[in-house]
């Protein structure tokens, strides 16, 4: 037996396995037929002596293979539909919403396709459905929170027994919860607009280093009260053709996911060069690092890895970055190790053919000048 199950291919075609059923019906009912016209012949009932018997013996033996074919047809269909009745069944139970329904292969090709097919689709949808359960509760989490901190201090200072440094208090947190709705609020709309956009418009030519040290200086006040040390490699000049609002949200969300995962007193590093046509941007820093977990799931759309969400934040801001690299025709690798940082490459075409000039922009430059200036008082800083 081990023998013809190794002569035999694994898998056939559709085809092949139908023409196989219709011969061995046919073979089968043959073979019951002359087997049962033997036995009744034996017994005395099919008597071949007589004038008569020649054709009353074919009528028999075409009654009992026509009964015959019937009964081995219905048992081998039974046998051969069964894949096709089980998906049936499981596409059923996928109608309901149970995603952990499963199929088995076939000897069949194209059963056997269908059948990885479907259950790859199934996990498809039970990824689709895990993401759709955590936006939401995440999505009500961060509207929930600072909604419920607005209502509880407004509720305190409308009892009108707190003193003036308490009611300085109250306030000073409403304006900061206020702040997060508005960039929560800001960062939703931004996604929802850049899901929907196919093509950039509005580009233009401009610097990218330039660009990138206006992002280190937007964010100048929270790297310094982390008291961080910014080691900033930039080559100068480099140009690029692309929408400018857009590509400046890649730098300020990494930098600020950064700076937010850092230590008090650690390192980052930022640094951009030119390869051929394309632009990388390399950010590292010597932060909390991430897990496999989180690295499977940070560009999700409201997931953050710290789950018991002491850090400021809602989760969109990769996932902003992600949405932008890709329809910049860009790319973003992620390296990371928990408790020993994290590196984010970014590659950006540049979109037009330019020469280097290292003179284009000079310490004369007034964004420069800001940039310099910006850096300098904060190295000064105790």
């Amino acid at each position: 037996m081990k023998r013809i199950k190794k002569w035999l291919p694994p898998k056939i075609s559709l085809a092949v396995s139908l023409v196989a059923l219709v011969f061995l019906v046919m073979l089968l009912s043959i073979f019951s037929a002359g087997l049962i016209a033997y036995l009744l012949i034996q017994i005395g009932i099919l008597d071949l002596e007589g004038t008569a018997s020649p054709s009353r013996a074919i009528s028999i033996m075409v009654y009992i293979s026509i009964f015959m074919g019937v009964v081995i047809a219905t048992l081998l269909s039974r046998r051969s539909v069964k894949p096709i009745r089980d998906m049936m069944k499981a596409t059923e139970k996928v109608s309901q919403g149970n995603f952990s329904v499963m199929v088995n292969g076939s000897f069949v090709f194209e059963l056997d396709a269908l059948a990885g097919s479907f259950n790859k689709m199934v996990q498809e949808l039970k990824g689709i459905e895990t993401l759709r359960s955590d936006f939401v509760r995440n999505f009500s989490h961060e509207f929930k929170t600072p909604i419920t901190s607005i209502s509880g201090f407004a509720k305190l200072l409308q009892a009108g027994d707190a003193s003036d440094e308490e009611k300085q208090e109250y306030l000073n947190i409403i304006v900061k919860e206020s702040e997060r709705l508005v960039h929560l609020s800001t960062n939703v709309l931004n996604l929802s607009k850049i899901e929907s956009t196919e093509i950039i418009s509005e580009k233009t030519i401009y610097c990218l280093d330039e660009q990138i040290r206006l992002a280190i200086v937007m964010l100048e006040p929270k790297w310094s009260d982390k008291n961080l040390h910014v080691d900033i490699n930039l080559e100068d000049g480099i140009k690029i053709l692309s929408n400018k609002n857009l590509i400046q949200q890649i730098w300020v969300n990494l930098l600020d996911n950064a700076i937010k995962y850092t230590n008090n007193g650690g390192v980052i590093k930022v640094g951009l060069w030119r390869s051929g046509q394309k632009a990388t941007f390399r950010l590292e820093d010597n932060g909390y690092g991430m897990s496999d977990e989180t690295m499977r799931h940070m560009f999700d759309k409201f997931y953050q890895g710290d789950t018991s969400h002491s850090m400021a934040g809602n989760g969109l801001g990769l996932t902003l970055v992600k949405r932008i690299t890709k329809l910049c025709e860009g790319t973003i690798k992620v390296q990371s190790e928990l408790g020993k940082g994290s590196i984010f490459i970014v590659q950006l075409p540049l979109g037009l053919n330019v020469k280097v000039d290292n003179n284009a922009l000079n310490n004369s430059d007034p964004e420069r000048q800001i940039f310099d200036e910006s850096i300098g008082s904060a190295s000064n800083k105790p």
